[in-house]
């Protein structure tokens, strides 16, 4: 079993494409804040004409369609073709396990890289009770189908109080459903589902006495787990990724973002005009990211405070790390 740090690099970049913000489902953690992102259903000729924006890149680029729920596009069939075409580096959808449009009928193994299906629960009542009622089938049943023709599927759990008693049930679950990957995700305080303090993040002592020993159980079945380092000690050097790396995330308003921090705010890099990425002017997101503190993530000191924690002196116990540094476990 190998364990890295899965460092920022300029060589690959990564696009996460929301092609439209509607959903069928209302989960809690939910980060779409249509107040920000839209309300527009992209049509297929505008998804094709930014998938050409980054064409240049696409060879050392990983596309992930998202929503809301991408399946409820009738079109992503063909935005999956356009993109297959282009030569992105790797193809994932992103989906919640309902299947809208009979999407498995209009694609193929060889146009996707894998299919991501997210599951918040071991059981069907932890998991319907942040998902809604319904949803524990909906990905099991998904999964099926898409492992009998050939997909590879991943699983994205979102980790927070309401089911972290559960997480150590999935070794054996995602074992047996035939996942090639599973992603651990730590739950964001953004979005429009609520009151912030009912987002039930786990505390640092819970994640760091909890997700590794998780994830190097799943990993033992031959599965490989990422996950967020999202704690540095006071002595690990931080660094922001959108200082090193590429990443996009693109709504369909044309807002697009480095930080997936600030997409509640109208601080974005780049604005997509006549099928063009622009800049915007100052002041925006790629200003705060040179800005070094104790406290390691300025976005996270800005929006999310209640991660951090301090000694009597006044120095933080830790600093967080960026969002997008993960811990990687591989057979």
């Amino acid at each position: 079993m190998q364990k890295q740090t899965v460092a920022f690099s300029r060589e690959s970049s990564n696009l996460f494409f929301h092609i439209l913000t509607r959903c069928n489902l209302r989960c809690g953690h939910c980060y779409i804040n249509r107040a920000q992102h839209g309300e527009t259903t992209l049509p297929i000729e505008t998804i094709n004409a930014w998938l050409e924006i980054f064409a240049p890149e696409a060879k050392q680029t990983n596309l992930v369609l998202l929503g809301g729920e991408p399946t409820l596009h009738p079109d992503l069939a063909q935005a999956v073709k356009t993109a297959k075409g282009l030569g992105f580096k790797s193809i994932t959808i992103d989906t919640n396990g309902f299947l809208f449009h009979n999407i498995l009928d209009k694609i193929t193994p060889g146009d996707v890289d894998f299919i991501s299906f997210s599951l918040d629960g071991a059981t069907r009542e932890t998991n319907d009770a942040i998902r809604g009622e319904g949803c524990f089938d909906a990905v099991m049943s998904g999964i099926e189908q898409a492992a009998a023709r050939g997909f590879s599927c991943s699983m994205i759990y979102t980790v927070s109080e309401k089911n972290i008693h559960e997480l150590d049930r999935m070794p054996g679950l995602v074992n047996s459903l035939g996942i090639s990957r599973f992603f651990i995700q730590v739950i964001g305080i953004r979005g429009e589902s609520g009151d912030p303090d009912a987002r039930n993040q786990v505390s640092k002592q819970t994640w760091l006495t909890t997700i590794p020993k998780v994830a190097e159980q799943i990993a033992g079945h031959g599965i490989t787990v990422t996950y967020p380092k999202v704690f540095l000690s006071p002595d690990e050097g931080f660094q922001c990724a959108a200082n090193v790396a590429r990443n996009y995330f693109v709504f369909p308003n044309g807002r697009v973002y480095q930080c997936p921090i600030c997409e509640d705010f109208a601080l974005h890099s780049f604005e997509i005009e006549n099928n063009t990425l622009v800049p915007r002017p100052r002041i925006n997101e790629t200003d705060l990211f040179a800005l070094d503190i104790p406290e390691g993530c300025v976005m996270n000191k800005m929006i999310q405070p209640g991660n951090l924690a301090y000694d009597d002196s006044g120095t933080p116990c830790h600093k967080i790390a960026c969002c997008m540094l993960k811990e990687e476990l591989s057979p």
